[in-house]
């Protein structure tokens, strides 16, 4: 079994706080026409070059009933700014149009099999992944992007086409984990192409 959920999977459930103050699990979710989920966090230059592409990319599809739920998988004892309560100043500040969910366990980002921050998935609305990886080519210099790899999947799928690129390898920082090095990974996380 790969490290990172495989195309076709159901999306692993989970129930974590939001910097909302509520609690959210995949059933709130159930009325959404697809659902993406990405791992993120505050501190990753990465996540920080990208985080404007992506509110266009939720604004574009807010009204056709597309949602998304972003995760902070980080460990807080790596980088500090990635606690929870950095998490809500930063959402206070920038105002993001998804919600924002904390998974101080890790439990959720081993499910999912988060390689790095920003990672997405997007799920059909039975809920299975139809896309896995990148938002964008080069989300740390944005002025260099030639292709919305996410953008490109949402709108294909809500259009009927096939998905043309399913699978694409996020770029960014990797996930911290706790008690290991800020640069570990698991020994069966791989490239997804």
């Amino acid at each position: 079994m790969s490290f990172t959920l495989p195309l076709g999977a159901h999306a692993p459930d989970f129930t974590l706080p939001a910097t909302d103050g509520k609690t959210y699990s995949l059933k709130d979710f159930h009325e959404a026409n697809a659902l993406v989920i990405f791992f993120t966090c505050n501190h990753c230059p990465y996540v920080i070059g990208s985080d404007e592409i992506t509110r266009k990319t939720v604004e574009q599809f807010k009204h056709k009933g597309v949602k998304f739920v972003g995760i902070n998988s980080n460990s807080k004892n790596t980088y500090p700014e990635d606690s929870f309560d950095k998490m809500v100043e930063r959402m206070n500040v920038h105002q993001f149009p998804w919600v924002y969910l904390y998974d101080e366990s890790q439990e959720i980002a081993k499910k999912y099999g988060a390689l790095k921050t920003p990672h997405f998935y997007l799920f059909d609305k039975d809920r299975r992944l139809i896309y896995c990886g990148r938002g964008v080519d080069s989300p740390l210099d944005i002025s260099k992007i030639t292709i919305n790899n996410l953008e490109k999947a949402i709108d294909e799928h809500l259009t009927g086409k096939t998905i043309s690129i399913p699978l694409t390898n996020p770029i960014g920082c990797n996930i911290k984990w706790e008690g290991k090095d800020k640069h570990w990974m698991p020994d069966d996380a791989c490239d997804l192409v």
